[in-house]
């Protein structure tokens, strides 16, 4: 079973920053696409930013130019960059990595989720 571990939420002010990272294990062969989501009270889950093994992004354009996807490969680590929060990113976050494990075939596997509360 891959395990995600979810790391760097907490409550900040409007114009600050927050990074966030999310580490897999387990019995990994491979990591595909790496991903963010969030949840907001009321709102359906939503794709925040999301980096390919090559290195390509996705943003939501809410996001666009405030925050930064990355990854580690070797950590099979990946990261949210969050600068210019605003208080509509206030929400709890989840990473989300697809891949393939060892002897068991594809995975799509979830983080716990991380709250992130943007004050005014």
């Amino acid at each position: 079973q891959v395990q995600l571990v979810e790391s760097g939420g907490g409550s900040v002010q409007a114009g600050g920053s927050l990074r966030l990272a999310c580490a897999a294990s387990g019995s990994i062969f491979k990591i595909n696409t790496m991903g963010w989501y969030r949840q907001a009270p009321g709102q359906q889950r939503e794709l925040v930013a999301a980096i390919t093994p090559g290195d390509s992004t996705n943003y939501a354009d809410s996001v666009k130019g405030r925050f930064t996807v990355s990854r580690d490969n070797a950590k099979n680590t990946v990261y949210l960059q969050m600068n210019s929060l605003k208080p509509e990113d206030t929400a709890v976050y989840y990473c989300n990595i697809d891949g393939w494990r060892i002897g068991y075939g594809r995975f799509n596997s979830w983080g716990q989720g991380t709250q992130v509360t943007v004050s005014s």
